[in-house]
């Protein structure tokens, strides 16, 4: 997953909201969202390699989110970071004591976000501290939190504007397909080749072997139930299916 913009607690009828881009190899293989058949009160994509997922819900809400930390040179770490947002969703921890008991250095870089119902935190074994998150828009790409990134920036104001149409999705997957490349002189320095800083400088990602694969938007109704819809990709962009799960009061 390469983007995330999420609401927390800012609309009176929807305290959860989350917008994500998941960027991956196309040759990973990959299950779309559903019911995971042996965790069946999950909701989530699957990475068909390592078992985990990149970003879920369950039927009572409680969501995981992970993505890389974008770094060149670095070790690959023991775990797949897959497995952070897999375990968080099935089992019972509170969010506070699951990011103070994961094993950091078991792992390449990552940012994670975990909330249970009540509360959603941040950590990241780049940066000191797990943070709990107070009511507001936030962004994750493959830097720390709200990193200052153009295609972050963009994500979040438009994330922020579309608000104001919920429950219709249709906004937020208009921000989640931008595919505007930004200029050099507004790249970040990650450490990888040029041509590869400009294309995932893009919110939406294309290119032949590596790309967005899934858009996911999810709502979590403060009356109740979930929406989860998620539109799936290959190589260069092509649309390949798309797909709505939604769980009553």
């Amino acid at each position: 997953m390469c983007l995330i913009v999420i609401g927390w607690r800012v609309h009176s009828d929807y305290p959860l909201v989350v917008a994500a881009n998941r960027d991956e190899f196309y040759a990973r293989p990959t299950a779309p969202a559903d019911f995971w058949a042996d965790v069946p009160e999950v909701i989530a994509g699957r990475d068909l390699e390592a078992g985990g997922t990149w970003l879920g819900i369950t039927r009572d809400g409680r969501f995981a989110a992970v993505t890389n930390v974008r770094e060149a040179a670095a070790a690959k770490g023991l775990h797949s970071r897959g497995r952070l947002t897999r375990d968080f969703l099935a089992g019972r921890h509170r969010a506070v004591d699951y990011v103070g008991e994961i094993d950091r250095a078991g792992y390449s870089g990552f940012n994670l976000l975990v909330g249970d119902g009540e509360s959603l935190w941040y950590c990241s074994n780049r940066s000191a501290k797990s943070l709990e998150l107070a009511p507001g828009v936030y962004g994750l790409s493959n830097h720390l939190l709200d990193s200052p990134w153009p295609k972050l920036l963009t994500a979040r104001q438009g994330f922020t504007e579309a608000l104001a149409r919920l429950p219709d999705p249709a906004p937020l997957f208009a921000i989640l397909a931008d595919d505007e490349i930004v200029p050099d002189a507004e790249l970040p320095d990650t450490g990888i080749p040029l041509d590869w800083e400009r294309r995932l400088s893009a919110i939406f990602v294309r290119s032949e072997p590596y790309g967005t694969r899934a858009s996911t938007v999810v709502m979590l109704a403060a009356a109740g139930g979930i929406t989860f819809e998620e539109r799936s990709f290959g190589p260069n962009g092509q649309p390949l299916q798309s797909s709505r799960i939604s769980t009553g009061v």
